[in-house]
Parts: C-alpha cells; sequence; structure tokens
C-alpha cells in the first residue's frame, strides 16, 4: 500500500447533530483524523485505523457503519443509506457494527479496503460513520437492522478516498471575479476539474482594500469533485487570532494558491 496523503488534524468535536432524542446523553465525541486520502493497487488490502476520543464523563455506544455520499457543485452534501451505482462500499470490512468508548479515553477503530483485481482506474470514496445511539438501539445494530431512520444523538462522518490506477485530479481556473456567494457579493475563484480524483485549493493571497489596509484571503478549500465546476469563495483571513476585517472595495489581490499537482497565480482586483 502506498500513502498517497494522510491527515492528522486537531481534534475536532463533533457539531453536527443528526437527531435528537428527548433526554439523550450528550454527544461528546472527537475523531482523528478527519478523513483519508489515500492511493492502491488493484488486489492489495489497505489497513488504517481511526482514534475515537470519548471527552464526556460517561461510556458512550456508538454504531460504525458506511455511507455512499454526493457533493454538489454548489457545496451541499447528502449522505446515502442504500449503495448508489460504482459504489466501492462493499470492498471495506468494518472492525466492528458498533463500540462503547469508556469516558474520557481513546481507542482505535480499524477498517480495510480490499479493491478487487479488475476494478477500474478512479477514485473510491465512502464515508465512514460514527454514531452516537441510545442503549434501546445497540440490539438493533447488532442484528443488522440500522438505517438511516435509526435515531442517533450524533454523528461523525469520516470521509475516504482511495485513488486506484494513478485517478488524480485536473484543475484548471476558469474564472476569477466577484459573484454572489452565500447572499452576497464575495470575491471568488471559479475552478474545473476534469480529471478523475478530486482536487483542492488551498492557501492565502496578499490583499490590500481602498483604505489602504493590508490583510489575506483565504480560498475556501472544499472538494471539487470529478467532472465539477465549482465557485469558490476567497474570505478575508483574521491574523493572530484577531477576528477578519471587512474590506472596502476595491480590493487588489495577488499570491498563489497550491494544489495537488502545482498551484495557480492569482493577480486580481475586486470591484
Amino acid at each position: 500500500m502506498t500513502l498517497f496523503r494522510f491527515f492528522r488534524h486537531p481534534l475536532s468535536l463533533a457539531l453536527s447533530l443528526a437527531a435528537c432524542l428527548a433526554q439523550a446523553a450528550p454527544f461528546e465525541m472527537a475523531i482523528s483524523p478527519s478523513r483519508f486520502e489515500l492511493s492502491a493497487k488493484n488486489g492489495e488490502r489497505i489497513g488504517q485505523s481511526i482514534d475515537l476520543h470519548n471527552l464526556g464523563s460517561a461510556a458512550t455506544a456508538l454504531a460504525v457503519r458506511t455511507l455512499d455520499w454526493s457533493y454538489s457543485a454548489e457545496g451541499h452534501i447528502s449522505y446515502h443509506d442504500e449503495l448508489l451505482p460504482g459504489s466501492c462500499r462493499p470492498w471495506v470490512a468494518l472492525e466492528r457494527r458498533s463500540v462503547k468508548i469508556p469516558a474520557q479515553t481513546k481507542q482505535a477503530f480499524r477498517f480495510q479496503i480490499t479493491p478487487p483485481a479488475d476494478a477500474p482506474r478512479g477514485e473510491c470514496r465512502f464515508m465512514i460513520a460514527i454514531e452516537g445511539v441510545e442503549p434501546a438501539q445497540q440490539t438493533i445494530i447488532q442484528s443488522g437492522g440500522a438505517s438511516l431512520s435509526l435515531p442517533v444523538t450524533g454523528r461523525i462522518a469520516v470521509a475516504v478516498y482511495v485513488m486506484l490506477g494513478g485517478a488524480e485530479p485536473k484543475l484548471e481556473v476558469q474564472q476569477i471575479g466577484m459573484r454572489e456567494m452565500a447572499g452576497k457579493r464575495s470575491p471568488s475563484i471559479t475552478v474545473r476539474n476534469s480529471g478523475d480524483a478530486h482536487g483542492r485549493l488551498e492557501g492565502t493571497v496578499d490583499a490590500k482594500d481602498a483604505k489602504g489596509r493590508d490583510f489575506t484571503l483565504a480560498v475556501e478549500g472544499t472538494p471539487i469533485m470529478p467532472g465539477q465546476t465549482r465557485h469558490l469563495a476567497l474570505v478575508p483571513k483574521g491574523e493572530d487570532g484577531q477576528p477578519a476585517i471587512q474590506p472596502s472595495y476595491p480590493i487588489k489581490a495577488s499570491g498563489l494558491l497550491d494544489w495537488d499537482k502545482g498551484s495557480f497565480k492569482l493577480n486580481a482586483d475586486f470591484q
């Protein structure tokens, strides 16, 4: 197995609650890493592990399963319990379907991916969903009856990407300018991915606003899926823990934004 990229982000609290039960115990879990980006050969088994951290004062029962997912060009994520066409989830083996983590304890959870020998070139993508459940639901999970309708107290979804056969992104910048983003006009960069694996832009560029104030603009680092064209916001970034300034237009910006295979030079006036 060749490791393409393996992210070890700082612990991130689960802020997205799927659905809450009345009088449910708090879901105080954190995970590391936040995602996996790997490459593999056909017929080769990959083994990885996720660190599960119970930050609470009581033991927490968790259900673990895989989900398919889709990500729109507008940046909306959808989870799918059913197998989508071309899903690689049948290649995935989880260590177990449920686990109980003692209070204030870290525990490793292992999983394996085995692409078949005839798997086509491309990117295998799935989520590992780690969900807090009430004890009454544990029997359902252990008997194989879990579904998206099962009540949960919280969910952390870990994205796993596996590139096969040399799959890679091919990003190109199509436009830089002002665009309506989240209800207001903002600096943005439009990027097309004509490759067969997801890609991301990363980094910041130097900027100066109409009042002569220097600051940086950070590009939105969400994934650009194969075949997608996405409009990514360039957002003012605060320095040293300070809040970001509200810039006065026009803004002049310049610098480099990086991706897997290189970088793009940005030199723009945002009016």
